[in-house]
């Protein structure tokens, strides 16, 4: 078998007395795409950040193509070498573009800092084109594009770079629905453009659903389930998996109900095993 293009052993990460993350293991193929879910506390945006280099491990190790990530990058070529391996795409695109550069400006800017002896000018259209904006938008400041174009832009941005593996947290959740759909769309057929390996970190299960070949399930720090996307979603095997698609609204749906299976899988009643 090939090695898998990204390997994640044994992560661990504690906050003082919290273990946000603990003993996290999973891969990602070349071109593949893998769903972590959870709720709020999980675990699963500081496991992102710790693969992406914003964070570091406590234990474990990350691997890209076999080869060990190191905690930190030495030196500027070193960093831009590390930057240019996995990519972050953030939630929010308002906190993470500069409201005073153009989108031209800005895609031409990360060319030059990585490519510096490329002409950036038929890298900038054609990213633009792959994420769908074009060239009307390259001059344009973020403020005066919609939520879903600034979320293309970094996107376009994070595509840039060519990395590896792409880590997308919670990137379509602060989009309208319709929005939503066509971002996955885009990164559906980017993916089938290119050989980068996505990373969803998400709390939706419709988009785990719509983009993802395996997921991991996380709560508390730990992976409760894991497994082909298909298969978890149709018959998930541990409580708290059940939980998150029972939670999911639909035609019949209890509120009352779930807030109940929520409360006793937290505080789950004694046996009488256990009350002796």
């Amino acid at each position: 078998m090939s090695e898998p293009l990204l390997s994640v052993t044994g992560l661990s990460r504690a906050f003082g007395a919290v273990r946000a993350v603990d003993d996290v293991s999973f891969t990602l193929p070349e071109g593949g795409s893998l769903g972590i879910v959870g709720g709020s506390g999980s675990g699963k945006t500081t496991t992102a950040r710790i693969v992406v280099g914003l964070e570091r491990a406590d234990e474990g190790e990350v691997r890209l193509r076999g080869r060990v990530r190191p905690a930190r990058a030495r030196g500027r070529a070193e960093r831009l070498a590390r930057a240019r391996e996995v990519q972050m795409v953030f939630h929010d695109p308002c906190l993470s573009l500069d409201p005073r550069t153009t989108v031209d400006l800005m895609l031409r800017e990360t060319l030059r800092l990585h490519f510096p002896d490329r002409d950036p000018a038929p890298r900038v259209r054609e990213l633009l084109d792959q994420v769908g904006l074009g060239t009307r938008a390259a001059g344009a400041l973020p403020k005066a594009l919609s939520g879903g174009q600034r979320q293309r832009v970094a996107i376009a941005r994070a595509l840039a770079v060519e990395p590896a593996v792409l880590v997308l947290d919670e990137a379509v959740a602060a989009l309208d629905v319709s929005v939503q759909a066509q971002t996955l769309n885009l990164l559906a057929d980017i993916r089938e453009q290119t050989p980068v390996g996505y990373l969803f970190i998400t709390h939706d299960l419709g988009v785990v659903r719509c983009v993802t070949d395996e997921v991991l399930v996380m709560r508390h720090g730990r992976v409760v389930e894991a497994g082909a996307t298909a298969r978890v979603l149709a018959a998930p095997h541990h409580p708290y998996t059940r939980l998150l698609l029972d939670s999911v609204p639909r035609p019949g749906w209890n509120p009352a109900r779930i807030a109940a299976a929520r409360q006793e899988l937290s505080f789950p009643q004694a046996t009488p095993t256990q009350e002796a």
